[in-house]
């Protein structure tokens, strides 16, 4: 029976003086990470799913046509465990049978078993099938499989029902037109920007509360270390609510959630990063800020650094890594949610923010920004129909190329609104990654669609 390798570590220094579990013969399965060619002896390093396991040979291995065992080729061996302090691990396996399963192709165009921060991003993602077994670059998508775990039994514990909705579409629900076209049969379609359409529908439809993880699509003509062209989005969408400010406190139960499960399951992939993720108590200090105030707070921070020259007018890449740092420093939380963005800055369909004069020049939307970097963005939506046909001249949008976004609301929607948290850019952030490709599987954007 297969056995993991951290499970024979664990046995084995667990047994430790006792002898308990030491001298059973175990099999085990894997990948040959590295070896070691000592003459009369051979190291070599398996890798598993679990982590590594030093094997100890008293002969060369070799195939069964008399080939030498090569780098990242897939073996069984079968032997006993020992310890063994100068062993990775403390633990060792001497081996008495080596079977190989599938013999890897001497000409490795990727270095696995190298240092990926001496690897060029391009180089790792043209051999991404090889640089996927790097265990730093694997522990990458480990914890992004728990931020996805814990962010959608957050949401059921809260009654929130989980849909999955299609990716084809007619056309924007948010007014631009920045779709990717695609061939459907006689007619033209679109990969869709969000689920938004349809996690109101569903509002509307009396769910109430839902969320949804999948891809979203964006035809942007951007290169950066921020923008994905296809990403995954995790969206929620609740009803009933009387402002962006209990979305808020929404997001920071999921991100308290979020941060406290990867701690709990991914240690050892944040200490291969170097990496820390936020205790609930500073999810707790976050600040809320309004747009202007957030923009007044990078200036001043700007100032300091650039002698008073700089001048910012928005909620930039710039700002948001000053506003963060400003809240790091005063509020203990680089963690920030930044609300009432100005109308001219924000969809047709979000909720206006009256003034005292009955003017409404803000809105119930907000940002939050984490280590530096939009993570989300949300806010109350318009839920009333005559509302929304009213705004739409505004934004140079006409009803009659509105009716099926406007039919969700024709027969009665309640209060609600939702937000989106980019996976890729909170995994980035979590990790400190240089690139935000770097936490995306397979990235897409304006030169690679491969493999």
């Amino acid at each position: 029976m297969r056995v993991l390798a951290k499970d024979i570590v664990k046995a084995v220094i667990d047994g430790q003086g006792t002898g308990e579990k030491a001298d059973a013969e175990v099999e085990v399965s894997g990948w040959v990470h590295r070896i070691r060619d000592m003459g009369g002896i051979t190291f070599v390093i398996l890798r598993d799913r679990s982590g590594t396991l030093q094997l100890v040979l008293d002969e060369k291995p070799v195939d069964a046509g008399g080939r030498p065992l090569t780098l990242e080729s897939v073996i069984t061996v079968r032997g006993k465990p020992a310890l063994n302090d100068k062993a990775p691990g403390g633990c060792e396996l001497k081996v008495s049978s080596l079977q190989i399963l599938s013999r890897a192709l001497p000409d490795l165009p990727y270095q696995v078993n190298g240092d990926i921060s001496r690897t060029g991003l391009e180089a790792i993602l043209d051999n991404r099938s090889l640089s996927l077994r790097n265990p730093k670059i694997r522990a990458i998508f480990k914890i992004q499989a728990t931020i996805i775990e814990a962010f959608s039994a957050h949401l059921r514990s809260l009654d929130f029902t989980e849909i999955k909705s299609s990716k084809l579409t007619a056309g924007s629900t948010e007014g631009g037109t920045e779709l990717f076209e695609v061939e459907y049969f006689d007619r033209k379609v679109y990969l869709a920007q969000s689920p938004q359409l349809y996690k109101e529908t569903m509002v509307a439809a009396g769910l109430e509360r839902v969320f949804e993880v999948a891809p979203a699509y964006r035809a942007e003509k951007h290169d950066t270390p921020r923008h994905l062209n296809e990403y995954v989005s995790m969206d929620v969408e609740m009803g009933f609510i009387e402002s962006e400010l209990e979305l808020i406190e929404l997001e920071k139960g999921l991100l308290t959630h979020i941060f406290e499960e990867v701690a709990r399951k991914n240690g050892p992939e944040l200490e291969m990063w170097g990496a820390a993720v936020p205790s609930a108590e500073m999810v707790g200090k976050s600040p809320t800020i309004p747009y202007e105030e957030a923009v007044k707070i990078a200036n001043d921070e700007a100032a300091k650094t650039k002698g008073g020259s700089a001048r910012i007018f928005d909620i930039n890449p710039e700002a948001e890594r000053l506003v963060c740092a400003w809240s790091l420093r005063e509020h203990g939380s680089d963690l920030v949610f930044v609300n009432e963005f100005p109308r001219r800055y924000r969809p047709f369909y979000t909720y206006p923010k009256d003034t005292a004069d009955g003017a409404a020049v803000s809105t119930m939307s907000f940002d939050a920004l984490f280590r530096g970097l939009e993570i989300t963005t949300g806010g109350r939506r318009q839920h009333d129909y005559n509302a929304l046909v009213e705004t739409l001249p505004r934004f140079g949008l006409k009803a009659e190329n509105m009716t099926g976004f406007l039919s969700v609301f024709k027969y009665g929607c309640p209060p609600h609104g939702g937000f989106a948290i980019g996976c890729e850019r909170l995994t980035q952030k979590i990790l400190g990654l240089a690139n935000v490709k770097e936490a995306s599987l397979f990235p897409r954007d304006r030169k690679r669609v491969e493999p």
